[in-house]
């Protein structure tokens, strides 16, 4: 795919025009040469946006963790009544889920984290998950101006210049032009870079005031062995579902001590989690057209167009089988773990949880629509982490706990090869036929499995 330059000069690549938006040609000096001054400027607003993160690949972390911490506004601490909230909800989780869960709770740190607390403690995961997708993004950026960045003397670098810059500089690439046009144009992966750091610290940045707790996006982001709730976005949570606090932290609670107790039952499972996201990414492509679209009138001028110029998003996935399997596999992996909490959750609030139905239904309504920031960060990085197939996976586990019990439900992450495969989702009644033997559901009401409002939106 070939990127096409426009004839009207703020559609240059990479702010190739007039540094005052002037597009009709008049940012000659009054001699008919090119404005040296303006060129300059542009250069030294340009070196001075990538100085920070030039030294750090494809993926400048340190950009990124910068202007999510910016973004975040005033982050108070948490307060020590909040701590003890979640530190009591936490205990008693564990007592629920012991009557309900065949996994024993392993000695695990109870962390109870601010918006920039999530930030810091989960930045080494989101490294190794869009690393890949950066990598791509700078790849592909290259290609935009194939050649420019090599090692070419000036007859050379002016030979392979648009026409339209080539009409810029009536003399030719003089020295002076050299000195600031070469290193520029050298620096075409880092300007990617940069861009995509801005945009992808401003998605986290929303995520930290959207997620609960340390596996809200259904991937393991806090280290092995730690258990955390962001108290603050649990209230932000519900607002308007008139629920008590208490029940509120008891719920993200059983779910976070839910899902700590799986990962560290499957030793398997997170390492097989990140294998699958880490694919997913790596067969993510960059839409050629689209990324020259976004830079073709982009203003060097202008640093806080940076955080702009991605949000739309370029990642698309590549259509190829190797592409379409990794989206099946980290979608059933996902599907699994969230239908397997859920079922589990169920179990161990009961009739203790007065408000679990509601808290489940609101639940159900944010898995299926997804929040701003995720949407935000799926346009991004073209990955969507909601986890499509929850419903076939919840009622596996949950008629094979009616069935035949609660050890056979676990059993089944014993081994990945003894879990539902796509096809077993696409099949329910028929892959719990083949683990309880005979008819699936009998002597079960198949009121238990009757769709909620939220979940037929979902489909």
């Amino acid at each position: 795919m070939h990127l096409h330059y426009r004839k009207d000069m703020s559609q240059f690549p990479f702010g190739f025009g007039s540094a005052d938006g002037n597009d009709n040609g008049d940012n000659e000096n009054e001699s008919g040469g090119f404005d040296m001054n303006n060129l300059g400027a542009m250069f030294t607003q340009f070196g001075q946006m990538l100085q920070q993160s030039q030294n750090e690949g494809p993926l400048p972390w340190s950009t990124v963790m910068q202007v999510a911490r910016t973004g975040l506004g005033t982050d108070p601490s948490v307060s020590d009544s909040s701590v003890r909230a979640v530190e009591s909800a936490m205990e008693l989780a564990d007592l629920w889920l012991n009557e309900s869960v065949t996994f024993p709770a392993n000695s695990t740190s109870v962390k109870v984290w601010s918006r920039s607390e999530w930030l810091v403690e989960t930045a080494d995961v989101w490294q190794k998950i869009i690393l890949p997708i950066a990598t791509t993004m700078s790849t592909r950026m290259e290609t935009m101006l194939p050649g420019l960045s090599g090692d070419l003397d000036a007859s050379s670098l002016s030979d392979q210049l648009p026409e339209q810059l080539k009409e810029m500089l009536p003399e030719g690439v003089t020295p002076e032009i050299m000195a600031m046009l070469k290193p520029m144009l050298g620096m075409v992966t880092q300007l990617g870079a940069t861009a995509f750091a801005y945009q992808l610290g401003q998605s986290l940045s929303a995520l930290s005031k959207e997620v609960v707790s340390s596996t809200d996006v259904g991937i393991p982001l806090a280290p092995a062995g730690t258990r955390a709730l962001i108290p603050m976005n649990i209230s932000h949570f519900a607002q308007g579902l008139g629920i008590d606090e208490r029940d509120l932290f008891l719920f993200f609670a059983l779910r976070e001590s839910a899902h700590q107790r799986l990962f560290d039952h499957a030793p398997w499972l997170r390492p097989r989690l990140m294998s699958a996201v880490e694919e997913y990414a790596r067969y993510m492509d960059v839409d050629i057209a689209s990324l020259g679209e976004k830079f073709g009138g982009f203003d060097l001028t202008n640093p806080e167009a940076l955080q702009e110029v991605m949000a739309s998003g370029v990642m698309e996935p590549e259509d190829t089988a190797e592409q379409r399997a990794a989206v099946i596999r980290l979608e059933t992996l996902l599907a699994l773990i969230e239908g397997w909490v859920d079922e589990v959750v169920s179990q161990a609030a009961g009739d203790r949880l007065a408000s679990l139905a509601q808290l489940r239904e609101t639940m159900g309504r944010r898995r299926a629509t997804g929040g701003p920031a995720e949407t935000t960060f799926s346009t991004l990085v073209g990955m969507k982490l909601r986890p499509t197939l929850f419903r076939e996976a919840n009622t596996i586990f949950a008629a094979v706990r009616a069935k035949a019990g609660i050890e056979a439900r676990d059993a089944l992450w014993n081994h990945p090869d003894l879990l539902p495969d796509p096809e077993g989702l696409a099949d329910p009644l028929g892959f719990v036929e083949g683990v309880t033997g005979g008819s699936a559901f009998d002597d079960i009401s198949m009121s238990d499995f009757e769709k909620s409002d939220s979940e037929k939106d979902e489909e």
